[in-house]
């Protein structure tokens, strides 16, 4: 039967062996992060506006 003590040393001993990013790695992927969320989001807001703009153009002429 698993004890709350035994699972808890070895969640301890587990963490020890994580290999932790350093602050700069951490900073470094944040921005990555960012600045591809932002570049992602402008090129789908213009996708969205250029084929707004064309099925407007569609249904408009068509009707």
């Amino acid at each position: 039967m698993w004890s709350i003590g035994k699972f808890i040393n070895q969640v301890k001993t587990e963490m020890k062996k994580v290999a932790w990013p350093s602050k700069q790695e951490i900073i470094t992927s944040t921005v990555v992060v960012i600045v591809t969320t932002v570049i992602l989001a402008i090129y789908i807001g213009a996708c969205d506006v250029v084929l707004s703009k064309f099925v407007q153009l569609f249904i408009g002429g068509v009707f």
